[in-house]
């Protein structure tokens, strides 16, 4: 069937000669309604996985003339756009999830087609030409004008105009994903024989060991695919730039960020503002963790903390430094399964219904076996297959509790793709209202997982093992936000928005990385990293979902705004111990900012949630405690990198 599809593909119709039916939507054109042709042909491609879409009764009627550049021709337009879209969305995402939990050709030939199928409709001359016509009118309704944005966005990213360059990065980005989490990771430790390691084991190992010529190899095997994917990001650099600068925008970072209202300068601007915010706090860390484990390796203390003294590859959270704070011996005996049906009960507590059947038989939850025949994205994330009630979950959950917070947190995201499929959101606007909302309600819920009364009410800590609130808090810092704002906000957005914005070349990918590796997290590689490596490309979002790394940045910041609201003026609870397991006012209060989708302004949404614009200000007070105690505990030392 995929075979088939690939073929399909292949013969690529225009939209312009498909043959077509006699009666139509006045207004709408001959083209936009052929490519309604191609859909109901692609609708025949039914994987077992995938739910068929039922027909949408929005979809005007062939008998329903309207006038040509009335509101009603607008609207006209939008029902038949949000009816193909969902569709063939439907079958593209639907395809997507198969080849991340089995990662065949086969699948990947599937995924090709059925980009190709909605970005032959979401970027023809035919949409195009409407919004054209229809953007910045005044006469339209706020969700009008919102669908209307989002459609043009969506068209920036396959336009017609340039067809085979649209071909060849939708292939190119779907080999290179299998590239990357195909790959069989080698680890040779000094005085051993070579042997495959999972991405769990790398990150596992990168906690426990303690010598540190073993941690270098772990560290230095994770890195080896990078030079493998180079000459294909320096392919998706031009080819992303191309499709983006076609519709009028700065580069690809450029498009990206116009999910916020902003410009690629506002976007580094506000990150910088950020990272401001959180550094005197962050100087304060890294100083007493590069003592800290300076005096572990018996090493002198360094200015910046060597790459492989920490816990995870890319120094974007630092696990396993805090001493009597050891979280996984909670779930020792746990199921991987039990982990995911307590994030359910988590979201029921709030008064959110049970999970839909179809996502236990649907997604693809728990860690392969050693001997596994297929291999598959050990990424997690959650998927809105149908932008309706199909949604699942790709993981490989086994029981620590990194993977109960990352539990919580995906399912957090099928919440609220539930909460917005309703008939007053159109299929193009539900998502969130804008995308670090998404990864902000996903993290505020990781972070309320992590809460000592809900742990000891969930019977994973006793009533009375209270741990001592700063370290606690130290390891919350060295494994949430405090640690990550600067390799988000910096390293990550920063290097994205230069290798599209700046259009950043080859010879200079690795050295700015390590830059800004070493300017914004006060971090450094073991040996030099030149140019025959690409340690960005390591990292999953520059292949996928790229340009975007300012979405979990801002999400952090968002969260904890979130949950100081909810702790102050709902649960009237401290912002270091509040419980909302079983409160429903909690979840009558998220409920309401997430069924919005993306129908409203994400500023005015924060505001009327929060009663505050974005500030990192709750973040800091969250942490006061653990900035007055890391400033006597640094007293003497020189605090910076």
């Amino acid at each position: 069937m995929a075979h088939s599809l690939e073929a399909m593909a292949t013969e690529n119709p225009t939209l312009e000669n498909a043959s077509m039916q006699t009666r139509t939507v006045a207004g709408i054109g001959m083209s936009l309604l052929a490519v309604g042709l191609l859909v109901i042909f692609y609708l025949t491609y039914d994987p077992n996985e995938v739910a068929k879409p039922e027909p949408d009764s929005a979809a005007p009627s062939a008998d329903a003339p309207v006038m040509p550049g009335t509101p009603e021709e607008v609207q006209a337009f939008l029902e038949q756009y949000n009816a193909t879209y969902k569709a063939l969305w439907a079958r593209a995402e639907g395809a997507k999830f198969n080849a991340g939990a089995d990662i065949t050709p086969a699948h990947t030939r599937a995924v090709i087609a059925t980009d190709r199928a909605l970005g032959n409709f979401v970027g023809s001359t035919a949409v195009i030409d409407k919004l054209k016509l229809y953007r910045d009118r005044i006469d339209l309704t706020e969700v009008q004008d919102r669908q209307i944005e989002a459609a043009w966005q969506e068209a920036a990213h396959y336009p017609a105009t340039l067809p085979a360059v649209v071909n060849r990065l939708i292939s190119t980005e779907a080999v290179l994903n299998d590239s990357l989490y195909a790959y069989n990771f080698r680890l040779a430790l000094p005085g051993q024989e070579p042997r495959t390691v999972t991405p769990n084991e790398i990150a596992d190992l990168l906690v426990s060991s303690r010598d540190l010529a073993e941690r270098q190899a772990i560290w230095e095997s994770s890195k080896a695919i990078g030079p493998k994917l180079k000459d294909g990001l320096v392919e998706l650099q031009d080819l992303r730039n191309q499709t983006a600068r076609e519709m009028g925008y700065s580069s690809f970072f450029g498009l990206e960020v116009a999910d916020y209202g902003l410009k690629s300068a506002e976007m580094i601007a506000l990150m910088d503002e950020l990272i401001a915010g959180i550094m005197p706090l962050y100087q304060q860390l890294h100083c007493w963790v590069k003592h800290k484990l300076a005096a572990r390796y018996e090493v002198p203390v360094p200015e910046r903390i060597p790459a492989h003294w920490l816990g995870n590859r890319w120094a974007q959270e630092w696990p396993g430094i805090v001493e009597g704070v050891n979280l996984d011996a909670m779930l020792t005996d746990a199921d991987p399964k039990w982990l995911v049906e307590q994030g359910e009960r988590f979201y029921m507590s709030l008064g959110f219904d049970p999970l839909p059947a179809n996502f236990w038989s649907r997604s693809d939850l728990y860690e392969l076996p050693s001997n596994a025949t297929r291999s598959k994205n050990t990424h997690a994330s959650a998927w809105h297959v149908d932008l309706d009630q199909d949604v699942r979950a790709l993981m490989s959950i086994k029981s620590d509790f990194s993977w109960f917070q990352t539990t919580h947190h995906e399912l957090g995201h099928i919440y609220y793709y539930l909460a917005y499929s309703r008939d007053e959101v159109p299929p193009i606007l539900r998502r969130g209202a804008n995308r670090a909302f998404h990864e902000g309600v996903g993290s505020l819920i990781e972070l309320a997982a992590s809460q000592v009364p809900y742990l000891q009410q969930v019977e994973l800590m006793s009533a009375d093992d209270t741990p001592d609130e700063i370290s606690w808090l130290l390891n919350q810092a060295l494994t949430g936000g405090v640690v990550y704002l600067p390799f988000a906000c910096g390293t990550m957005t920063h290097w994205e928005h230069d290798l599209y914005e700046n259009d950043l070349p080859r010879h200079q990918y690795n050295t700015r990385w390590w830059q800004y590796a070493a300017q914004y997290q006060g971090i450094e590689p073991p040996t030099t990293r030149d140019e025959s490596f690409c340690d960005p490309a390591t990292k999953t979002h520059i292949i996928d979902d790229p340009a975007q790394y300012y979405d979990y940045a801002l999400s952090t910041v968002m969260l904890h705004q979130f949950h100081r609201y909810i702790s102050r003026d709902i649960l009237k609870q401290d912002v270091r111990a509040a419980n909302y397991y079983g409160n429903k006012s909690v979840g009558m209060y998220l409920d309401s900012v997430l069924r919005l989708g993306a129908t409203r302004d994400w500023s005015q949404v924060m505001r009327e949630a929060t009663g505050e614009e974005l500030s990192s200000e709750a973040m800091l007070e969250y942490f006061a405690p653990l900035q007055a105690w890391l400033e006597e505990q640094n007293a003497g030392r020189v605090v910076g990198f």
